[in-house]
């Protein structure tokens, strides 16, 4: 029987792989990582390829299979791939006795369509896509405990999820008036694929639009908070800054409410989840508040009439929104306290 302890970790050459490694190797539960690469230039350990990781002790890079994974004992395997690698990746892991956190977008969607329509790609076959577990530990925490397949949210998503899904499970949104998202994300979001967006000069002392009525975590808001898509108004920006999510929610409510209200509502369905934290009412987050962290922060203002409502919802893309939430997917598949390397 594999050791789910022993863990394995695929694709550590990006922003969220790299974040992933940086928990891991100093998480308590986890016995000697080892990361895998499609070229490790020659290099034996982590801290050859990436001096950050100097003195962290022996962290063995090898070349990435699905064989040498399989066939290294690993019991437990993070895919920080690509859509399209994840997706081959995965059933071969997965047949080879392993439990897999795949943070790409390949299992998020029951339906293959979903995937091949907003990511423009093939979808994995049906048979994985019905084991796959959406990772979001607030909403699912009982069905990733037992999981062989965990498909980690998207950083966009978790934060606008866990903004709305209270209101729309209490059924508190008002019905035609409809939901903006108005999200806000560091450049690191978008990896470290050389475009010439992303270079220094295009991003720094700027602020731009993209992705608007096509990005891809469009879908995700629209299955995990139930509302429709002609509710939902989904934007996103560049911020001129590395890492971090703000996302701002206008919401008109169905009826006059009290900020104590609003405030309860938020405690009591977040309560035991120790990863959100609920502000007092009138007060706002900021990016500072959950930078290098796995917290997301809500908070709200209310308008004096009690119907129109503004949720701020604040999370590390790199954390919360990827690596972290990863992790914390981890420590409930091993049964251990979710918060367990994150603090």
């Amino acid at each position: 029987m594999r050791d789910p302890h022993q863990v394995a970790v695929a694709g550590v050459s990006g922003y969220t792989g790299l974040e992933l490694a940086r928990i891991l190797l100093r998480h308590p539960a986890v016995r000697q990582p080892v990361f895998y690469l499609r070229d490790t230039a020659g290099a034996k350990c982590l801290g050859e390829l990436f001096p950050q990781f100097r003195g962290w002790g022996n962290a063995p890079v090898r070349t990435l299979s699905a064989e040498a994974i399989a066939e290294s004992g690993a019991g437990t395997a993070f895919l920080a791939t690509p859509h399209e690698a994840s997706r081959e990746l995965v059933p071969a892991l997965s047949e080879a006795g392993l439990r897999v956190v795949d943070l790409s977008g390949a299992f998020r969607f029951r339906a293959g369509e979903t995937f091949t329509s907003w990511y423009k790609q093939p979808a994995a076959p049906a048979a994985w896509l019905e084991r796959a577990v959406y990772g979001l530990p607030e909403l699912y925490r009982s069905d990733i405990s037992g999981a062989q397949l965990v498909a980690n949210p998207g950083c966009y998503a978790t934060s606008v999820i866990l903004a709305l899904r209270p209101l729309a499970a209490a059924g508190w949104i008002a019905a035609g008036r409809g939901v903006i998202c108005d999200c806000k994300s560091g450049a690191s979001g978008a990896g470290k694929e050389l475009r010439r967006d992303l270079q220094f000069v295009e991003v720094d002392e700027n602020f731009r639009a993209y992705g608007l009525f096509a990005h891809r975590h469009t879908p995700e808001i629209l299955e995990h908070t139930g509302l429709a898509a002609p509710q939902v108004m989904f934007s996103t920006h560049l911020l001129p800054l590395a890492r971090g999510i703000l996302s701002t929610m206008y919401v008109w409510l169905d009826a006059p409410k009290q900020a104590a209200q609003i405030e309860e509502l938020y405690r009591k369905f977040y309560a035991g989840r120790p990863m959100v934290r609920i502000w007092p009412a009138g007060q706002l987050p900021e990016l500072q508040h959950v930078a290098h962290t796995n917290f997301c922060d809500l908070g709200f203002a209310l308008d004096s009439g009690g119907e129109r409502l503004i949720v701020v919802s604040c999370l590390d893309n790199l954390g919360k929104g990827a690596a972290g939430q990863a992790v914390q997917n981890f420590n409930h598949m091993l049964g251990i306290e979710e918060q367990t390397a994150l603090q």
